[in-house]
This record gives C-alpha cells, sequence and structure tokens, in this order.
C-alpha cells in the first residue's frame, strides 16, 4: 500500500543471492575479479568500449560525473526541477568544488536545444561571467517523462558543436529504456551522452549504482575523485556482483518494464487527472487535498506534490495484485 518511492523497494532475491556468493576471500576496493569484470559486462551491453565504475549511490554517480566534465569555474546546464539542482543538497556544486547549476525551462522537466541555448548564449566569453562547460539531463525525467534517442541527439549535438559535456542522470534509466524499447546505445554514446548514472537501487539493487564514461579517459581522475570524496569501499566485490546480477539476463531492463506496467494500470484508472503523460513508473495526479486524505484513509501512502497534485511511485516488485486497490480507489474519486 505504499506508493512513496522506488528507493523504499526491496532488494530482489538475484542480489541477495549474489552478495551471498562473493562472500569470500578476495582482493580489496576495486581489485577483485567483480568489479574488474564491469567494464567488460557494460561495455557489451552498450555496444561500445566503457569505463563502468561502482558508487554507493545517485548522489555519488551524478556528482562524480559532471566533476568529471565541468572544472570549479564552469557551469553545468540541466532543468530548473533536475535532481541534481532541488534535491542533492549541493552535491554536485561540493564535488565540482564550486561550479554553477545554469538552470533551464521545459515543460515535463526535459531540456531542448533550444531551452539551452536561451540560457548558454547571453553569457559573454568573458571572465567575469561563469561559461558552460557540461549539460546534465535526465532521463527518465523527474516526472517521468522519456527522452526519445532523437531527442538526446539534438542534444547531444548541440553540445558537441559548444564543445560542451553531455551527462545523463539515468536514476531511472531502466524504466525509460522499457517505455522506448530502444538499445541502451541508442539513447547514449550513439546519441553523444558522455557519462551516463545507470541507477540500480530504485530497480532491486541494494547499495549499488554504476557510474559509465563513455568517454573512457574521463574515468581516469574520477578514480582519484572517487577515494578522496570516501566512496571508494574497501570490500567493493558487494557492490560490483550487485551490478553483475542485475545485468544478468537483462534482469534490469526486466525489473523497469514490471515497474512500467503497474504505474499503467494508474494511468487508465486516473484518465483526465493525469498532470503527465506516464511513460515510466511514476504517475502524477490532480487530486484536491480531501481526495488525498480519503485515499490516505484508505491505507495508500504517496507524496503530496505541490497545491493540488500527487506522485505515486511503482516499484519493480509491485504486481497488478497490489496496484489494483489503488487503481480501483483513484478511479472511484
Amino acid at each position: 500500500m505504499r506508493f512513496f518511492s522506488d528507493n523504499a523497494a526491496p532488494v530482489c532475491s538475484e542480489v541477495l543471492d549474489a552478495l551471498a556468493r562473493v562472500n569470500v576471500l578476495d582482493t580489496a576496493y576495486d581489485g577483485d575479479r567483480w568489479s574488474q569484470q564491469l567494464d567488460g559486462a557494460f561495455s557489451d551491453l552498450f555496444g561500445t568500449a566503457v569505463r563502468a565504475l561502482w558508487v554507493p549511490t545517485g548522489t555519488a554517480a551524478n556528482s562524480l560525473a559532471l566533476a568529471a566534465l565541468c572544472p570549479p569555474h564552469g557551469g553545468v546546464v540541466c532543468h530548473r526541477d533536475a535532481h541534481i539542482n532541488v534535491d542533492e543538497c549541493g552535491a554536485p556544486e561540493f564535488y565540482t568544488h564550486g561550479a554553477k547549476l545554469l538552470t533551464a525551462e521545459g515543460p515535463g522537466a526535459k531540456l531542448t536545444p533550444d531551452a539551452i541555448r536561451a540560457v548558454i548564449d547571453p553569457i559573454r566569453n568573458d571572465v567575469h561571467q561563469v561559461q558552460p562547460h557540461a549539460i546534465s539531463i535526465t532521463n527518465a525525467t523527474e516526472y517521468g517523462l522519456a527522452y526519445t534517442p532523437d531527442e538526446v541527439a539534438a542534444i547531444g549535438d548541440l553540445a558537441k558543436a559548444r564543445e560542451l559535456g553531455l551527462h545523463m542522470d539515468g536514476a531511472r534509466f531502466a524504466n525509460a529504456v522499457a517505455h522506448l524499447g530502444c538499445h541502451p546505445g541508442d539513447v547514449t554514446w550513439r546519441a553523444g551522452v558522455d557519462a551516463l548514472s545507470f541507477g540500480f537501487v530504485k530497480n532491486g539493487g541494494m547499495s549499488a549504482e554504476a557510474l559509465i564514461f563513455f568517454q573512457p579517459e574521463l574515468a581516469d581522475a574520477t578514480l582519484y575523485r572517487r577515494k578522496r570524496a570516501g566512496l571508494l569501499a574497501s570490500k567493493g566485490r558487494y557492490l560490483a556482483a550487485q551490478l553483475l546480477a542485475m545485468l544478468e539476463g537483462d534482469l534490469w531492463l526486466a525489473h523497469g518494464r514490471a515497474a512500467n506496467a503497474g504505474a499503467r494500470l494508474l494511468a487508465l484508472a486516473a484518465g483526465d487527472r493525469l498532470v503527465h503523460p506516464v511513460e515510466a513508473n511514476e504517475v502524477f495526479l490532480k487530486v484536491r487535498a480531501e481526495e488525498a486524505e480519503s485515499l490516505r484513509a484508505l491505507g495508500f501512502d504517496f507524496y503530496d506534490w505541490g497545491v493540488g497534485e500527487a506522485r505515486l511511485v511503482i516499484s519493480w516488485d509491485q504486481r497488478e495484485a497490489a496496484i489494483r486497490p489503488l487503481a480501483d480507489a483513484i478511479a472511484a474519486l
């Protein structure tokens, strides 16, 4: 009955089994046999050579990626509602040692080339103004919308033309790819993405996210930043094992599809109450305060999301039997 956040979802059994299997003596930090498999496993997944690092949180993945793309005196263009801007307590600025977030507008928390140009074109090439060095987009966005490969490529072309790095916050990357039905490479490196924060914790993992560099040389300095930030776990095999388990048999994608399917059930029940199209595993509804309280009185938990709106998030493990009562309650409002 809890639809607060996929962060609260259980850890999947495949990950728990993998943790048990690696509970043996091996090399510390990232020298173990499982950590050493990550580059190859993710290169196979994306169809290109990548460097893949485990980190414990999405905040760490985003912040380290931006530190690799933007110097302390530079700026990162992101949406005003981006997670890096409103929900990470200044971590991107902290890890970049002071880079400025340059916020842009766009419906559904999506950026477009025009929205990015509106931010960067007025900036003079002048020592008195922060110069843009990177763009960060979120896929799926904070409102559950998925950037298509063409939409990412349009931003990627702009980034290349302006010599800007392109980062993708993929906390819900599995949900986006499941919705798009595309190859993961089509919406990342083939479209110009340089670095991806690949989310696993929301999708059945326990304490491991992947930081993927499609420009492998960006990983070199990041290894030192990860250590300096206190993010180099001494028993890294327990993080690497989670990522490998989720890649096995495309489990990460199956979980994304399952969560998306649950969200579609709610979307059908919501009708014209939907604030945004439902493309991933988040549903935003228009509900009056008394309607929200009536749902809570039935035992359903969720976040209020601004005045007259609610956010409902479906997790990888919630199936129709768990979701149907909420769908029926929404339809009956």
